[in-house]
């Protein structure tokens, strides 16, 4: 079983790895919403809070499929 545990931390770590641009991006866009706020008009920040609040919940689906939960169903 060491080996199994071994393979299983690597892969995840690579996984995790994989995903490290799309959090990148995330907190990015994070950033850019909180700069933004007092300096932008309303609409803009909002659509900046909006993309970032996309960027992550696609990192957190990202992440549940990585951990092996299934895609989500939408009804």
């Amino acid at each position: 079983m060491g080996k199994d545990n071994e393979r299983l931390e690597v892969d995840l770590e690579e996984l995790m790895k994989a995903g490290e641009p799309l959090m990148a991006q995330a907190v990015a866009a994070l950033r850019r919403y909180q700069e933004a706020q007092g300096e932008l008009p309303a609409e803009k920040v909002e659509s900046l809070r909006l993309e970032a609040e996309a960027l992550f919940t696609a990192v957190n689906e990202y992440q549940r499929q990585a951990l092996g939960d299934p895609p989500p169903r939408f009804h």
